[in-house]
C-alpha cells in the first residue's frame, strides 16, 4: 500500500467491535455474522470480530463466541477479538484459530486520569506502576522490539487540553525504560477516545517522534470522530511519514463507534472504512479493498441499525467515471433514497420532477463518450 514517498498504510476494521459495542444489544448474532462475512470478502486483511468482555457492561458484545463459530473464514484475513482480562483471554484462547493473538510487548498510559478510571477502573498511577512488570516479562520472553502507547492524549472531555510536552513526556518515560532493558522501541500507538484529534497535533507529534527516535517505523492511530476531524488527521499523518514507515489506522464500517465512558455515546464515531479506502485509492495508494463491497456492507449496516450510517461513500457513491457518469437528463435528486441511484439505478429517482424541457446537450460530454468508445 505505498505510493511514491508515502508510507505503507494498514487498515484495521473495528466496526464489529468498537462500532457495534455502542449499539443496541438488539443487533442479533445472525446480523453480526452477515455483516462480518460481507466485510471478510471486501479485501480487508485485518478485522476485529468482537470482544470477550462482561455482557453486563457491554451487552452488544454478548455472543461473540457464537459469531466466531458461525462466521466464514476468508483465507488471508487476520481475525482478532478484544480481551481485557484473564477470563477474556481464556475465552479468546478457545478460538485460536481462526482468531490470532499477538503477544506484543507494549506499555501504555492514559494522559487523562479521569477517562482511564471510567474506562478501565484503574488510575494512571496504576498504569505507570505496571510498566516494570510488563517490561520484565517481555524481556524474559525474548522480546526484541516494543510498542509505547499513549491513549486519551489529544485532549480530554474532563481535563481539557494537554501540551505537546506532556504528551512527549509520557512517551519518553516508557521509551527510556524499554531502552534500559535492551529492547528497541519500533512502534508508537496513539489513541483518542474523546475525539480531540487535529491535524496539527498529529503532525507535531509525528515530527517530534521521528526526530527523537528514528528507530520508530510504525505509527498506529486509533482516532474517534466526535468533531469530524479524524479522517483529516489521518491524512495529515500519512503525509507526515515517509516510505520507510508503516501507518496503521483503526477504522469502522459506516463510521459508527463509540464508548459509553467518554461522554459522547453514539455521537463518537470512527473514520468510516469505506470513506478512508476511497481517499487512499484516490491518493494512489492501492488498498486491495473493493469499494463496492464496502458500500454493500455499509448499506447492510444501515439496514441492521435502522438508520443512515455516518459514512459518505455509501450515501453518494464513488466518483463516477467512464460508463458510470451520471445521465445528463436525470431529474431532481433530493433524498438519500434518490441519491442511491448509483446502486439502485434510475428507479431510485424515477418519480422526481424534471424541469428541463429539452434534452441537455454537451460537446464536452460528447468528447468524453467518444474517448470511451475508442478505448473499448
Amino acid at each position: 500500500m505505498t505510493a511514491g514517498g508515502l508510507p505503507r498504510v494498514v487498515i484495521v476494521e473495528e466496526g464489529m467491535r468498537d462500532g457495534l459495542q455502542i449499539e443496541s444489544s438488539d443487533v442479533t448474532v445472525d446480523e453480526r455474522v452477515r455483516l462480518l462475512d460481507t466485510l471478510s470478502r471486501s479485501g480487508l486483511q485485518r478485522i476485529v470480530v468482537g470482544a470477550f468482555v462482561s455482557p453486563r457492561w457491554s451487552p452488544s458484545m454478548a455472543g461473540t463466541d457464537e459469531v466466531i463459530r458461525r462466521m466464514h473464514v476468508e483465507p488471508g484475513v487476520e481475525y482478532t477479538a478484544l480481551a481485557l482480562n484473564a477470563k477474556g483471554v481464556e475465552l479468546q484462547q478457545e478460538f485460536i484459530p481462526p482468531l490470532t493473538r499477538k503477544n506484543a510487548a507494549r506499555t501504555i498510559v492514559h494522559a487523562c486520569d479521569v477517562f482511564v478510571q471510567r474506562n478501565t477502573n484503574r488510575d494512571q498511577a496504576a498504569e505507570i506502576a505496571a510498566w516494570p512488570g510488563v517490561i520484565g516479562r517481555a524481556v524474559r520472553a525474548g522480546a526484541e522490539t516494543a510498542t509505547i502507547a499513549l491513549n486519551a492524549g489529544f485532549g480530554s472531555n474532563w481535563l481539557g487540553d494537554f501540551s505537546h510536552e506532556e504528551r512527549m513526556s509520557y512517551l519518553e518515560r516508557q521509551h527510556d525504560l524499554w531502552t534500559a532493558a535492551g529492547v528497541e522501541v519500533d512502534t508508537v500507538w496513539l489513541g483518542d477516545p474523546m475525539g480531540w484529534n487535529t491535524p496539527g497535533i498529529a503532525t507535531e507529534m509525528i515530527s517530534a517522534i521521528r526526530a527523537r527516535w528514528p528507530a520508530v517505523r510504525t505509527f498506529h492511530f486509533h482516532l474517534h470522530n466526535q468533531r469530524g476531524a479524524a479522517i483529516v488527521t489521518a491524512y495529515a499523518a500519512i503525509m507526515s511519514l515517509g516510505a520507510e514507515h508503516t501507518a496503521v489506522f483503526d477504522t469502522a464500517i459506516g463510521g459508527i463507534g463509540g464508548c459509553p465512558y467518554c461522554g459522547n455515546g453514539r455521537a463518537t464515531g470512527m473514520i468510516p472504512t469505506e470513506d478512508f479506502v476511497d481517499m487512499l485509492e484516490e491518493m494512489g495508494i492501492d488498498t486491495g479493498v473493493d469499494r463496492a463491497v464496502l458500500i454493500e456492507a455499509a448499506r447492510l449496516l444501515s439496514e441492521i441499525l435502522g438508520r443512515q450510517v455516518p459514512g459518505k461513500l455509501s450515501q453518494a457513491g464513488p466518483r463516477p467515471r467512464g460508463a458510470d457518469l451520471y445521465p445528463m437528463d436525470m431529474p431532481f435528486v433530493e433524498t438519500f433514497a434518490e441519491a442511491s441511484h448509483f446502486v439502485d439505478g434510475p428507479a431510485a429517482y424515477a418519480h422526481q420532477r424534471s424541469p428541463w424541457p429539452e434534452p441537455i446537450h454537451s460537446d464536452a460530454r460528447d468528447a468524453v463518450e467518444s474517448t470511451l468508445r475508442s478505448a473499448e
